[in-house]
């Protein structure tokens, strides 16, 4: 990847965030505390951490749906007072409208933004067609695998050509070979223009895989991020082959050993013990 300059803002920036949510008892709860984290314009960082520790809360915030109790966000150089306008949010469940065909769910985004229909649906056929599913656009989303649906959800995300992708375990839900067709998929086409990815997973394997850097949160309450690692693996990867890799196995034994113990602090929360 290209060394920024020094001058060129990050496309996210968080400075210091705390996030709590109110009780129904009167009290409050810290879900993550003075969380920094920096991500360049055109770099893919994933967050792993423990069920809980507050990854999908960090995204909402850089999507401008959660303001912090403290601290502040920047994009690109801008405070984030409102919804990130910038920015495009792949969720873990579908987001499509099961009355439309697969064509209508990608065309929908440039439609709302005003684009005529006879200018959009060009477009997202267009997208259908990088997505591998150019002869499914007549098709609904209950006739459509989970992985179809998926890739329908990415096109429709991507038609609006947001500076910044993000993306809450979009590929959790699918086979374990489902995901790592997905995963080359979006590789292949973060490639093509280098956004600013901010990606969720609970897979350590996904994220070395996929990323430029991946950051570890710690278990909650008041989680914080513990580790940033550089993934110095060559580009472009084929999720499959990076697996084999020995350089993998050394970055995936020395970040599992910090995010292990981690891991089970979760676990023995969630059983109360």
């Amino acid at each position: 990847m290209e060394i920024r300059q020094k001058d060129m803002a990050s496309a996210i920036d968080l400075k210091g965030v705390d996030v709590a949510f109110r009780l129904a008892d009167g009290g409050t709860y810290r879900a993550v505390t003075d969380a920094t984290l920096e991500v360049a314009d055109g770099e893919f960082v994933a967050i792993v951490g423990p069920t809980g520790c507050g990854k999908s809360t960090l995204l909402n915030i850089a999507a401008g749906l959660l303001a912090p109790a403290a601290g502040r966000i920047d994009i690109f150089g801008q405070p984030l007072d409102s919804l990130n306008r910038q920015a495009g949010y792949l969720f873990q469940a579908d987001a499509l409208f099961p009355w439309k065909t697969a064509l209508a769910n990608v065309a929908i985004g440039l439609e709302i933004a005003g684009v005529p229909a006879n200018e959009a649906e060009p477009l997202a056929l267009d997208w259908l067609k990088r997505v591998g599913l150019g002869s499914f656009a007549d098709r609904y989303p209950h006739m459509l695998s989970g992985g179809q649906r998926k890739r329908v959800g990415l096109a429709q995300v991507l038609i609006r050509n947001p500076k910044i992708l993000l993306m809450d375990e979009p590929f959790g839900p699918l086979d374990a070979q489902t995901r790592q067709i997905m995963g080359n998929l979006l590789l292949d086409l973060w490639s093509a223009d280098r956004k600013a990815v901010l990606f969720v997973t609970h897979d350590l394997e996904e994220a070395i895989a996929l990323s430029d850097r991946v950051v570890i949160m710690s278990a909650g309450p008041a989680a914080r991020i513990i580790g940033d690692w550089r993934i110095a693996l060559s580009r472009p990867r084929d999720i499959a082959d990076i697996k084999l890799d020995p350089a993998f196995h050394a970055l995936h034994r020395d970040i599992w050993q910090m995010l292990k113990s981690e891991v089970v602090k979760g676990y023995a929360q969630s059983e109360g013990r």
